[in-house]
Order: C-alpha cells, then sequence, then structure tokens
C-alpha cells in the first residue's frame, strides 16, 4: 500500500504555469519534519528519513532575511544533554559518543526558526558542528576569567537563546507580555520560570515573570542550573558589577552577593561557572524589562546535595528578610518524551512544585513515571527550584500557584514525539493551598465538530500572528485559549494569496498534532517553505490574505464517477506517486472531471490519463474560510 506522504504542500496548481501542463513539483513536503520529501525533474517525491530535523531544527538562516535584520541567529532550546550533575542519565564521554546522530537529532529544537534557512538545514556541516556544541552545553565562551569586582558578565547565548538585537528582543518581550497569563492577587516571593530558547518557552516564562510585574521589587535574586559542568557540588555566585544583555547592564547587587558568599560555605565566587550559562542569562532581559532599577544576583546551583540545597534557601531567606525580593528559580520540566507522555509526567512534577514540600518533589523527580521512553529527567533544574522553595517558606510562603504550562510540542516549529516541558510557578504568602487549576486535564472533542465562527475567526488571526512574529522577532505564539473542538488532530491547509494570486500553499494530510498547532505550523510552511515560491517578506503581508482548509478524513472511492466537483479534494496514488488537489480547486481553474484527473496526474510526475488505469483515488471534503469572509 502506498504510504500518504504526512505533508503536501500545494493543494493547489502550480504557479506560473497553465494549469495542464503542470507537472507535480508541488508535490513535494515543507522539508521541514522528522520525514522529508524532495521532489526530482519528474515531480515525484522520494520520502526520506532524516533523523537531523526532527524538528524545527532545519529553520535556520541561509540567505539575508528579516531575521538577519533583526540581529536574529538561531535561537537555542533548553541545553538536552549539558543537564546538571543531579539529573544527568549520561556522562560526558556517553554523551560524545555516537553524539553526531543524537546532536543533529535533539538541536531541532535547540535550535530555533530565523526566516529563511530550513531548507537546507544539515546540508552544511559547520551548522551540525555547531549543534553539537549546543546540544553538549559549550556553546558560548567557557574560559574562565578573572571575576573582578567591577567585571561585567558579557552575553553568552544572545543571537542564539534569544535575539542579540535590542529591537528585535524588545519585539519579543512585548508580544509574549502581552499574551502573559494576568497576574493573581497575591505578591510573588518566588517563581519558577523556563529557561529554554525564547522561540520555545518565552511564553512560559513571561506567564511566570508577568505574576510580579504589578508589584515593586527592588533585589532579584536568579538561581540557575549547571549546565556546563563547572564548579559541580557548589553554589557559583556572580561577584561582578554587571551582567550585559542587549537591553544594558543589570547591576549586581554586590553587596548581597558578597554576604552570601560569607554566610553559606558552599557558595564560591566562580566566574567557570558563569561563563556559558544560559539557564541565568535567559531570565535577565525579563527583570531589566519589569525591574529596570533592580539590582540582580545570580548564583548558579551545581549541587544535588539536600544539605546544600536547603542551606542555600535558609541563608537566602535570612538576607533578603525585610527587603523587596523576588527569587527566580530556572527549571524546565521533562527532557525528549512524547508530547503525551510529558504532560502527564510534568503535572506529576508541577503538582508536587506547588505543595511547596521538597520531599515530594524529590520523590517524584527521583521515581519518573514507569514505561516513559526517552524520559532523560523530570526537571533540569530541580536544584534551584527546591533552594528556591526553601527561601520561600523561609520568607512566609504558604501556597504554591501552577501558572501555566506548554511543551515543545505545542509550539508550530515543534513535534509531538520528542519535546521538552516548561512550566511557570509561583511561590507566595496567600492563603494556604496548592493551586493546579491550569493544569487540570483537558479532553479534545470526542467527536470532530465543524469550527464556529469564533474559531475560525481566531484560526486565521492565529496564522497571520505567526507569520508576523516569526517575521519581526523569530519567534512564533504558542497556540492556547481555542475551543475543544481544535483540540483534535484534523488535516488542514494554509494558502496564502498576495492580491488574489497563489503566494503559498501547505497543508498536513495525517495529522499528529492539534488542529490549533497544525494551523500556525502550516502557515509558517506556506510563507517560508514553499519552494515554488520566495520566502515571504515583512512589506509583503499586508497585502496577503490567508485561506485555512480544514479536512475531513480520507475516504477511497470506486471510480471518478464519485467525484463531485466543487465538493471534493481528491487524492491519487499510483505507482508510489501520488498528487492532491483540494476541493476549491477544481473550480477555481474550471475544469472539468477529467481534466481534473489528468492534472493530478502531470503533478504526480506522471502522464496525462494515468487516472484510467490501476490509479486509487480517494476523496475528502474541506471547510474552507478567508480573512475576507470576515470583514
Amino acid at each position: 500500500m502506498t504510504r500518504l506522504t504526512p505533508r503536501l504542500h500545494s493543494g493547489c496548481p502550480e504557479r506560473g504555469r497553465d494549469a495542464t501542463e503542470s507537472k507535480g513539483t508541488a508535490h513535494g513536503s515543507r522539508l521541514e519534519a522528522s520525514h522529508r520529501l524532495k521532489a526530482d525533474g519528474r515531480g515525484m517525491a522520494r520520502e526520506r528519513r532524516l533523523s537531523a530535523s526532527r524538528t524545527g531544527a532545519s529553520w535556520r538562516n541561509a540567505s539575508a532575511g528579516a531575521g538577519d535584520r533583526a540581529g536574529l541567529s538561531p535561537i537555542s532550546h533548553a541545553d538536552p544533554t549539558g543537564r546538571p550533575p543531579h539529573c544527568r542519565s549520561t556522562t560526558a564521554e556517553e554523551a560524545f559518543a555516537g553524539a553526531a546522530d543524537r546532536s543533529r537529532e535533539r538541536a531541532a529544537r535547540d535550535r530555533p526558526p530565523t526566516p529563511g534557512g530550513w531548507l537546507t538545514a544539515w546540508s552544511r556541516v559547520p551548522a551540525a558542528v555547531a549543534a553539537l556544541a549546543v546540544a553538549l552545553g559549550c556553546l558560548g565562551e567557557l574560559a574562565a576569567t578573572d571575576q573582578g569586582a567591577q567585571s561585567v558578565r558579557e552575553p553568552a547565548v544572545a543571537g542564539q537563546f534569544y535575539a542579540a538585537d535590542a529591537r528585535a528582543l524588545n519585539a519579543t518581550l512585548d508580544a509574549v507580555l502581552k499574551d502573559a497569563v494576568p497576574p493573581g492577587r497575591e505578591a510573588p516571593i518566588a517563581i519558577v520560570a523556563p529557561h529554554a530558547g525564547y522561540v520555545y518557552s518565552g511564553q512560559i516564562a513571561a506567564d511566570a515573570w508577568r505574576q510580579a510585574a504589578s508589584h515593586q521589587y527592588d533585589t532579584i535574586v536568579v538561581l540557575g542550573a549547571n549546565h556546563t559542568g563547572a564548579g559541580s557540588g557548589r553554589v557559583g555566585v556572580f561577584t561582578g558589577s554587571g551582567i550585559r544583555t542587549p537591553l544594558g547592564v543589570a547591576n549586581v547587587d554586590q553587596a548581597l552577593a558578597a554576604a552570601l558568599i560569607r554566610e553559606d560555605p558552599d557558595c564560591v565566587a566562580d566566574a567557570a561557572m558563569h561563563a556559558g550559562e544560559h539557564s541565568l542569562e535567559v531570565q535577565i532581559p525579563f527583570a531589566q524589562r519589569l525591574f529596570p532599577t533592580a539590582s540582580v544576583v545570580a548564583a548558579v546551583v551545581a549541587s544535588d546535595d539536600a544539605a546544600v540545597i536547603t542551606r542555600l534557601g535558609r541563608t537566602l531567606g535570612r538576607l533578603l528578610a525585610g527587603r523587596r525580593a523576588l527569587i527566580v528559580a530556572s527549571s524546565d520540566l521533562s527532557h525528549y518524551p512524547s508530547w503525551k507522555d510529558a504532560v502527564s509526567a510534568d503535572r506529576r512534577t508541577l503538582e508536587a512544585m506547588a505543595s511547596l514540600d521538597p520531599d515530594r518533589v524529590r520523590s517524584v523527580t527521583s521515581a519518573p513515571p514507569r514505561g516513559v521512553p526517552n524520559l532523560a529527567t523530570c526537571a533540569c533544574g530541580e536544584a534551584p527550584v527546591l533552594a528556591a522553595m526553601a527561601a520561600a517558606r523561609a520568607l512566609g510562603a504558604t501556597r504554591g500557584r501552577v501558572v501555566s504550562y506548554a511543551n515543545s510540542g505545542d509550539l508550530p516549529i515543534g513535534e509531538p514525539d520528542r519535546v521538552v516541558g516548561y512550566g511557570a510557578v509561583v511561590f507566595s504568602a496567600g492563603e494556604p493551598g496548592v493551586d493546579t487549576a491550569a493544569i487540570a486535564p483537558h479532553q479534545a472533542s470526542a467527536v470532530a465538530l465543524p469550527p464556529t465562527s469564533a474559531d475560525k475567526k481566531q484560526m486565521l488571526a492565529l496564522a497571520r500572528e505567526t507569520i508576523r512574529r516569526y517575521l519581526d522577532t523569530g519567534t512564533v505564539p504558542l497556540a492556547r485559549g481555542f475551543s475543544a473542538s481544535l483540540e483534535r488532530p484534523q488535516g488542514v491547509f494554509v494558502t496564502l494569496r498576495r492580491r488574489g494570486a497563489l503566494r503559498g500553499c501547505i497543508g498536513e494530510m495525517q495529522p499528529d498534532r492539534p488542529l490549533r498547532v497544525l494551523v500556525g505550523s502550516m502557515a509558517l510552511a506556506a510563507a517560508f517553505g514553499d519552494p515554488r515560491f520566495e520566502k515571504v517578506k515583512p512589506g509583503e503581508l499586508k497585502e496577503i490574505e490567508v485561506e485555512i482548509s480544514i479536512l475531513t478524513p480520507f475516504r477511497e472511492v470506486a471510480g471518478p464517477q464519485a467525484i463531485v466537483l466543487g465538493r471534493d479534494g481528491v487524492l491519487l496514488q499510483k505507482d508510489r506517486r501520488s498528487a492532491v488537489f483540494l476541493p476549491q480547486v477544481a473550480t477555481e481553474e474550471r475544469w472539468t472531471r477529467d481534466e481534473l484527473l489528468d492534472n493530478l496526474c502531470l503533478k504526480a510526475g506522471m502522464t496525462a490519463g494515468c487516472w484510467r488505469s490501476g490509479a486509487r483515488l480517494s476523496t475528502f471534503q474541506a471547510d474552507v474560510f478567508k480573512e475576507s469572509d470576515f470583514k
């Protein structure tokens, strides 16, 4: 049985040709997931398994685009194998063994999109080498330097985990803070925020920071995980004068840093622990943006010893008593299970964190769920979280609240088979208790329900915003707040037209993610991954209209006579080749049924009339709607 290609671009006729001359190069794919299709000269798509591009790894800049102008280069996700010692499942030597395959596979999530380069992602050896550096946690300047009293830590991961350009970074922060979960009534004593590249975890990090935005803080204490391997068993405190990001220099509270070292025997001044550590650096722009006059203290918690962690928390509690201080624990959640398994595992971890019970957290993370493939760790920043929990309790915290949750599979550039989880948590002195309503299970609709008018407007707005934000910042919005009907996997095409002419058309016909996620994914693919067109540029977006086609499942039919023009989309399969047209194509091109089928044959790289013998035909319908329908 011929296997359907997972993603097909163009349910539409070929660009720039008479419809009857279409050669079928449109049967390629968006060249973006674990299955990549490459069209040869006859238009036949060959399916290739490329472990190097399991997700949006190939979203890397190959040509000058908006990302270049914005100062964007690949933005990394959380360091996958550079986990702190307490959650490392392999040694550095073991991690390096076979790293060529693993690094390419993991770097898909670690390397974020910049408009333009995903079609040639792993065609360049230097790109793979750079991805390996990220995967092993050795990207950035790792050489230990003298940490003098007036030294300023320079950014190590700007341009990789977040934008190196202040304009683009501010635009990103504007977007995620605008979309953030509204704050609760209580003033946070501590928050838990993720530390992956902003393209993946920026929204959840913004949810955490937004909870504190309406309150006054003079000091921000950031506790990070140890991804570099330096200083294991200790707590490395930065004692320089400032920490630089593209937004400027955040002043360090050097007196508090010195007091921490003086009061806690486990705390040391160690420049090597900070030189390349991204888990601290990615939090600083949020602090600068929301609390521009506050000073910061940054510490890498490189020990999983309960006594060391508890002592650090209690010391912070004593030193911060009476001060307007916010503690930030930097941590991602599960690493590398499937989307479904991550949701379950991360719910257990977040519930434990919100309990403010360190023993419960250790119990959950030390005994992860059985039978979960590829679960490398439950929380890479467990030590910072436990230290923040101890400090918050010493400062009067009696309540834990889970603010939000997502994983990389919820992003349009992610894939569901291998994800990293992100959660936002608040510890406060509010009414004692635990609030985990944000992670209560949500059921998708049991049956496919037609989208409402409100659903359609929301999907169109999401598609446009995904393209716009990607052009402006190199990041993408998190699709959330949709109805249950959009939680089901469902085939979808996104079509772009500029002044009425086709500008891009790519779809997912074998959906493996919720419709709300696929809409954004296909919007990006149509704008930047349709090989028949140049990538969409910022200046033309205002002239582009977005159209979405939601597909019904395929149904094989006995023959051409079962096809109803204008109602049915058609999939033709023969001799390991296939091609598809959306229902609206025949009407738009004014084709007869025979002309439709002839063009499908040509599109698949075969001769006209191939459908008359030995071909399999399947039909589907589509709910088609576009922006002008709602104006």
